[in-house]
């Protein structure tokens, strides 16, 4: 960031399957001109599908979304120094994300620790934040199981965001191949994930993709994938619990065809 009105804006590509993309670009945002300036390949590295940038943003991470790492089925978590003259990003870093194709990725509202979503893996992994940005290993890690009613989606458990509450106190998982959006309870000086988490149930076969919280804290979001509908939540967030409201399509009623919802 360069001032309060020009902004670096980086941005994750998927670098393989003959595409031209060699990582995450860098771009100069002025938010008085709404000018958006390239700043041309950040850092190289292998499937940046999504980004997250640390607190204090010295640091960047992102998820490699890949099946296989070091000799794992396993993605990988990529960490990053970033240049605040120039928008270049300096790998310090990677590990193992303990599942295959890892998807998402969130920095905790303290800074210490970054929670990964592993989509092909089922899974959800949080990883320690050291003092120079490195990440540590492995501090929780949780392996869905079960599966949805179409069975050409949702065969397995799929991973595919995981965000926190606004007091840091719970990491809320959508996961579309269980139609589930599940509510852990996280704590940050030991970066854990407890057991038996609260679950808010989608339609069968509406595959929960992403989740958002409204500023007031009091409702939230979650875009179905597959059934292409927004679902509305009451949330406390005493318990961490999510009291379904009302689900609407994301469609005009007159449209046809295929379509899938994503952010």
């Amino acid at each position: 960031m360069k001032s309060t009105q020009s902004y670096f804006v980086y941005v994750g590509t998927y670098t393989e399957e003959d595409s031209a993309s060699k990582g995450i670009y860098a771009y100069r945002f002025d938010s008085r001109t709404a000018e958006l300036t390239s700043l041309g390949l950040a850092a190289q590295t292998v499937n940046p599908s999504f980004l997250a940038v640390h607190p204090n943003h010295r640091f960047l991470y992102a998820v490699n979304e890949v099946q296989s790492y070091a000799g794992q089925k396993s993605g990988a978590v990529s960490a990053f120094a970033i240049d605040h003259a120039t928008g270049k990003l300096t790998l310090l870093n990677e590990v193992a994300s303990k599942g295959a194709y890892p998807c998402y990725i969130t920095v905790d509202k303290t800074g210490k620790y970054v929670l990964v979503a592993n989509y092909i893996g089922g899974s959800v992994a949080v990883f320690p934040v050291l003092e120079d940005g490195r990440l540590g290993e492995v501090s929780a890690f949780v392996q869905h199981t079960g599966h949805g009613p179409n069975q050409e989606r949702q065969a397995g458990p799929h991973a595919h965001s995981i965000d926190l509450s606004p007091d840091n106190r719970f990491a809320i998982v959508d996961d579309l191949g269980l139609d589930e959006t599940l509510v852990y309870k996280f704590d940050s000086k030991k970066g854990s994930l407890a057991g038996n988490p609260t679950l808010a149930k989608a339609d069968p076969g509406a595959g929960p993709r992403h989740f958002a919280f409204h500023p007031d804290g009091k409702l939230a979001y979650v875009i179905d994938e597959m059934g292409s509908t927004v679902s509305v939540f009451r949330y406390d967030g005493g318990s961490g619990a999510l009291r379904p409201l009302r689900t609407t399509s994301t469609l005009p009623g007159s449209f046809t065809g295929p379509n899938t919802a994503a952010e």
